[in-house]
């Protein structure tokens, strides 16, 4: 008896996923990166000042070479990422032993972690979606992915605030990293507790920007784990 031809799909999955070597979540690497995140969220929320901290920051340089690595970035390009975070991270780290202050540092060091909070998430979308089945490795991704992308919008308002005279909100007593980052995410998910009232047409803007992402970015990815959901194998 000829044995019944399989399709495209079923091929693809049995290469990607052999019997018995189903990737493991716990493995995966991506409990890493959410440790990490967690770390810079505390540590971002206990900052009642909005000038950015230059030992969050490397923190967060560790998150996104956590994240190079773990979404399987192409060779080339993380390698050119870990000098680019190595750089960073060591002028980060003679920033915080050499206790320097001002303005324009502040600026560069919330626009360093928003770029790094714009690339990882990046990283772990293209890796996510090179794989054919969804298991549990890519239900801590996409976590992993959403808390970035409120960590990337909490120092774009931050950014605003240190480059525009006009404060944040309209209780200026609550412009703080603390705020700005209970705001991002209270948007991000559109909670909207009313208690933080942007004041300004920018922040407005990126406030509403912020809601459209996150809503798309759920329905994506919720359609996606559904869609294509695979238990392990035993």
């Amino acid at each position: 008896m000829t044995k019944p031809r399989r399709t495209k799909a079923e091929s693809l999955a049995s290469t990607a996923h052999p019997v018995g070597r189903h990737p493991s979540s716990w493995r995966s690497g991506y409990w890493l990166v959410l440790t990490l995140l967690t770390v810079s969220y505390l540590m971002c929320a206990a900052q009642t000042s909005p000038d950015p901290s230059a030992v969050v920051l490397l923190v967060q340089l560790a998150t996104v070479a956590a994240t190079l690595w773990v979404a399987r970035v192409n060779a080339g390009v993380r390698q050119v990422g870990w000098v680019v975070l190595a750089v960073t991270g060591t002028a980060a780290g003679i920033v915080q032993l050499a206790a320097l202050e001002g303005r324009v540092l502040d600026i560069v060091l919330s626009s360093a972690s928003m770029l790094a909070y714009l690339g990882a998430p990046i990283a772990i979308i293209a890796h996510q979606g090179r794989k054919v089945l969804v298991d549990g490795q890519t239900l801590l991704a996409s976590i992993a992915a959403y808390v970035m992308v409120g960590m990337f919008f909490t120092f774009v308002y931050n950014l605003i605030g240190l480059t525009t005279a006009t404060p944040l909100f309209e209780n200026a007593n609550d412009d703080s990293l603390t705020s700005q980052l209970f705001f991002s995410f209270t948007t991000l998910t559109t909670t909207g507790y009313g208690n933080l009232v942007p004041s300004g047409s920018a922040v407005q803007s990126v406030a509403i920007a912020e809601a459209i992402a996150g809503q798309l970015f759920l329905v994506i990815a919720v359609a996606r784990v559904v869609s294509g959901w695979q238990p392990q194998r035993r």
